[in-house]
């Protein structure tokens, strides 16, 4: 069982069932159809993006080293950095993510280490 949950992971072809049970719940399946992608924009320029550090070490100095190529490279666009509330792996609350949807055109959410 261990093995096929790996390969159901770690294969390109994850959809597929491996045994007559099924992979396990989450696992292999198609996502959920409720969930959707943002449209991709055409361009940056004169957008704002904020850069989400989720809390790991490094991520936020990470973030500003970004937030300084934007400066650089496309100063028209205005960067937002900030640090994801809560723990890691769970938020407090939803503010950030609302300030993001009302504020913001992009999101580059990342970690570092």
């Amino acid at each position: 069982m261990t093995i096929e949950v790996r390969f159901s992971v770690m294969s390109p072809e994850a959809g597929v069932q491996k045994s007559a049970g099924g992979p396990p719940p989450g696992m292999g399946g198609p996502p959920p159809s409720s969930a959707s992608f943002a449209k991709r924009l055409d361009t940056l320029e004169n957008k704002t993006v904020y850069l989400v550090d989720i809390g790991f070490g490094g991520g936020y100095e990470f973030m500003l080293q970004l937030q300084k190529w934007f400066a650089d490279h496309m100063p028209s666009v205005t960067t937002i950095p900030k640090r994801k509330p809560g723990m890691v792996f769970m938020d407090d609350n939803n503010d950030l993510w609302e300030e993001i949807k009302v504020k913001g055109h992009a999101v580059v959410l990342g970690v570092a280490g």
